[in-house]
């Protein structure tokens, strides 16, 4: 024997770009005021401590797929790109209430991406810039030329509507972009991590398996310690996104737009302040209206940012996602 064989490595893009994006909402508006029929507070404590005035709920058939299907088909449109050419669809989500098959294999499937590759990520609020993440890397590494990248949640199914900590918070919801190549950087370094040592501040109730062992009498929801996540949000998040914006060498004053985490009003206008943002840089507000979609919500406030011109396309973002884990993920973007 000669020697050992010299393995072929698969060329891939010189840099990776966001060529589309596209979301769905549901139709159906639920204003604070229903919301307030299940729990003890009134329309301007909503307002006051999230600036929450209504959210997206999907109707009792409308599934994570379904909205994920959606979302992708306005994306593919915007890119000019067909599902034939995705070679990786990735969705990130926690509400997709099947261990397996992925929500991720099934909307491949439902758009006509036969033969991608396909994957669930669960990263919560910051799902959306860990797929981008790995979607960047996917195509400059050359395991897929164009990659589609899906936040999702239904979260209705999670929400226990007398929980007055988290009940007025969240909505449902669907974002997605097509990843692909690009002759210049598009998508910055990523600046992610987790402190699972706070991982109760976010957490679903009871496991699955309390269900079946009777070791709860209700169906799993979710459970927040908000002062917590407030807290961590504001002071441990603006660093990151520093960081973000070093590895990428831009300046904050370069922004032409920073969308965070929608998780709520009062966590985007903080962390704007604490991180020093010039006041005319535009922030993402879609929350007032829209709710806290996890994993959806940076996905689809770009969308909205660039449909009523808030953000130039091609102009440069900083986006930033966190959330149970305590996971996060930060980087900089060319906006499509």
């Amino acid at each position: 024997m000669s020697g050992r064989p010299s393995l072929r490595a698969r060329p891939g893009a010189p840099h990776a770009r966001i060529l589309g994006v596209g979301g769905y909402r549901p139709a159906r508006v639920v204003p604070n005021a229903e919301i307030l029929t299940a729990i003890d507070s009134t329309d301007e404590w909503i307002r006051e401590r999230s600036g929450i005035t209504a959210r997206r709920r999907a109707a009792a058939d409308e599934s994570v797929v379904d909205m994920c299907v959606a979302a992708a088909e306005k994306a593919l449109a915007q890119a000019g790109t067909t599902a034939d050419e995705i070679g990786c669809v990735v969705v990130a989500t926690v509400t997709h209430l099947l261990q397996t098959p992925s929500a991720a294999a099934l909307v491949a499937h439902r758009i006509g991406a036969t033969g991608a590759a396909a994957f669930d990520i669960s990263a919560a609020c910051a799902g959306f810039c860990h797929g981008l993440a790995l979607a960047s890397d996917m195509v400059r590494g050359g395991s897929a030329r164009q990659v589609l990248v899906v936040g999702c949640e239904k979260l209705s199914d999670m929400i226990d509507p007398t929980d007055r900590g988290t009940a007025f918070l969240f909505g449902d919801g669907a974002g997605a972009a097509v990843v692909g190549p690009a002759d210049t950087p598009g998508i910055g370094p990523v600046v992610w991590g987790a402190d699972g040592s706070q991982a109760d501040a976010i957490t679903q109730d009871a496991p699955w398996s309390a269900l079946r062992d009777g070791g709860t009498d209700h169906f799993p929801t979710l459970s927040m310690n908000g002062q917590q996540v407030f807290r961590w949000a504001v002071f441990a998040m603006a660093p990151v996104c520093e960081r973000a914006l070093d590895a990428a060498g831009v300046g904050i004053d370069e922004l032409d737009a920073f969308i965070p985490h929608q998780a709520n009003l009062r966590i985007v206008e903080a962390m704007a302040k604490k991180l020093g943002l010039p006041g005319d840089v535009p922030i993402a507000r879609d929350v007032v209206d829209t709710g806290n979609t996890s994993a959806a919500s940076i996905p689809l406030a770009m969308e909205r940012m660039l449909a009523e011109g808030q953000a130039p396309h091609g102009g440069t973002a900083l986006l930033i996602g966190f959330g149970a884990g305590l996971s996060y993920a930060a980087q900089v973007v060319t906006l499509p």
